[in-house]
């Protein structure tokens, strides 16, 4: 059974049935209390939860951060939320020196099981504060994990799968989808396993690799590909540490073609780990060089007209497709 949920629903959602199914479960951020979060994700849980297990705190990202990394290690489950992804950095020295390392520190005696829900990426005219896709900083760190949920049905399978597991798990849920994405969610307590793509489509001429608000226009250019006789398959990541480097392989060696596309800049992303493995461990598969589209090397301008000319789209995608087929 399933019902139609928005991608910001199915978030509050999980938030929901995880704490009602274990009393170990908080969230704790700023506003997330009575007014229920800037965006709304933690509305009603003050309510139903109560003030010590739904915790306003102050402006300090790394206060945030160091509150629930000791609360991990006291045996609860906190749900962190960023306000803002951006401003995530406060706590970085938090997230990549001291929830990512304990478990190594401890010789495998103490567990992390944080949350850290970051709202993140453009499309929204939020300019540079506002605006950024941090998850490389995040997948570089061994002992994080890393999650992008590009679907309502993911952004609740997702959710509940970080809040069970043992370890740090960053969890990217992109802004622009919170209340663009609406689509069935199961009802029951259904979980979607870290480290498992999603086959979105199926293609046998060229392969889209692709995570978080970037499904869509991805998918969008697979349909136009589809009306030039060109059958692209597209592969959904939903995590990106770990990444399943089994889906994309086994896709490429179908297809013979990958293009990858993220909404984060180009060095160093995700598109450039993706590329680095395939050369490493695929290269005879290959009938042209593996493609990437992605946000420029720039920072998200104010100006919206300028933002719309550096986010990939599905124009952007269809082009490079039309590149990779012909090579």
């Amino acid at each position: 059974m399933s019902h139609e949920l928005t991608y910001l629903e199915a978030i509050r959602e999980a938030l929901v049935e995880e704490m009602r199914r274990d009393d170990k479960v908080f969230v704790l951020g700023e506003d997330v209390g009575a007014y229920g979060g800037a965006f709304g994700a933690t509305k009603g849980l003050y309510d139903e939860f109560g003030e010590y297990r739904c915790l306003d705190t102050p402006i300090s990202e790394s206060c945030i951060i160091g509150v629930s990394v000791g609360a991990a290690l006291r045996g609860y489950r906190p749900v962190a939320e960023m306000q803002f992804g951006d401003f995530i950095t406060c706590g970085f020295d938090q997230i990549v020196n001291q929830a990512a390392t304990l478990r190594y520190r401890y010789g495998g005696r103490a567990a992390c099981p944080l949350v850290v829900r970051a709202p993140v990426g453009g499309n929204v005219a939020g300019g540079l504060y506002h605006s950024q896709n941090p998850e490389s900083w995040f997948v570089h760190r061994p002992g994080l994990k890393v999650v992008a949920p590009g679907t309502a049905w993911d952004a609740k399978g997702l959710l509940k799968a970080a809040i069970r597991d043992d370890n740090p798990v960053i969890y990217l849920e992109h802004k622009y989808l919170y209340r663009r994405a609406k689509g069935p969610v199961p009802e029951g307590d259904e979980i979607v396993p870290i480290g498992k793509a999603a086959i979105r489509r199926e293609g046998r001429n060229a392969t889209l690799v692709t995570y978080g608000a970037m499904v869509m226009p991805a998918l969008e250019a697979a349909d136009r590909m589809a009306g030039e006789g060109v059958e692209t398959e597209g592969i959904d990541l939903r995590s990106l540490a770990p990444w399943d480097k089994e889906a994309v392989f086994a896709s490429l060696d179908k297809t013979n073609r990958v293009v990858v596309v993220h909404e984060d800049v180009k060095t160093l992303g995700m598109g450039a780990e993706i590329s680095a493995a395939i050369m490493e461990e695929r290269f005879d598969k290959l009938d042209a060089p593996v493609m990437r589209v992605t946000y420029p090397d720039a920072h998200c301008p104010f100006s919206s007209v300028l933002e719309q000319h550096n986010l990939p789209n599905a124009d952007k995608i269809t082009e490079a497709l039309r590149r990779l087929v012909a090579y």
